[in-house]
């Protein structure tokens, strides 16, 4: 990760005690390897879901970070659990300048009830941001605040879309173009309709589902923390990628690539 005063050269990968941020650091733990990153310069930890004192974690990540050399955080810390972590970042003064983070499991919704004042700059990697411009995603946003106000959702006028509700959006779309497509709803014969579905997504792509794994073909975008909890996109792909189902950097894959 490139960040203000250079590119990061100690990482601190921090997540959730689940499996997908234990596998998604296995990964990454490989491929900063693989770029030269010692395992003294990796720092791991997880929390359980619903944990809430980071002052600690904080702490240690500000005592790694002082060690000289530019230091990043990973993190998959999930679910309400952002909550405690971004106000602890923001009370103890870790500011992106110092030690960005990059979030993947952090968008809206969770920023939704944190000052973000403190947070400028620090950064979330998604297929999808609110702030994307183009008239499906404004249609998108509208249909969902309309929604919202019409069925008395708390706090109605502030709802915001993101990363997982874009997704279930279009998830839903490409199943009901393969219903009609089997003309069935026989699962078999669904899931046999859905390889090669199509969808023009909020994220401004047209989405492909893979006939080979039944993985979709997205976008993936960086987006920098505003002052009103929205995300600055900073660097998107110029297309939709073909997703890699086995890591190329776990060993064991190699026989795997290409399915």
């Amino acid at each position: 990760m490139s960040a203000e005063g250079g590119s990061a050269k100690r990482f601190v990968l921090l997540g959730t005690d689940y499996v997908y941020p234990r596998t998604t650091n296995k990964i990454l733990r490989a491929f900063l390897h693989s770029k030269g990153v010692k395992d003294e310069d990796i720092m791991e930890e997880y929390t359980p879901f619903g944990h809430s004192d980071y002052q600690t974690i904080i702490a240690n990540i500000k005592k790694f970070a002082s060690a000289g050399k530019k230091t990043a955080v990973v993190s998959t810390i999930n679910g309400d659990s952002n909550v405690p972590f971004y106000k602890e970042l923001g009370n103890a003064g870790l500011k992106a300048t110092d030690v960005p983070v990059v979030a993947f499991s952090v968008g809206e919704e969770e920023l939704r009830g944190v000052d973000t004042k403190p947070l400028l700059g620090h950064l979330a990697a998604w297929n999808y941001f609110m702030t994307i411009k183009n008239p499906v995603n404004a249609a998108f946003i509208k249909k969902y605040q309309d929604w919202a106000k019409k069925n008395n959702v708390p706090n109605a006028d502030t709802v915001v879309t993101n990363d997982p509700m874009e997704a279930t959006y279009v998830g839903i779309h490409m199943w009901a173009q393969a219903v009609e497509k089997a003309k069935s709803t026989d699962t078999d014969k669904v899931i046999a309709a859905m390889g090669g579905q199509t969808f023009k997504a909020p994220s401004g792509f047209t989405l492909t589902m893979d006939k080979t794994n039944h993985h979709l073909h997205k976008p993936v975008y960086i987006g920098e923390v505003k002052a009103d909890g929205q995300f600055n996109v900073v660097w998107k792909t110029k297309e939709p990628i073909r997703a890699q189902p086995w890591s190329p950097f776990i060993a064991g894959n190699e026989s795997k690539q290409g399915l």
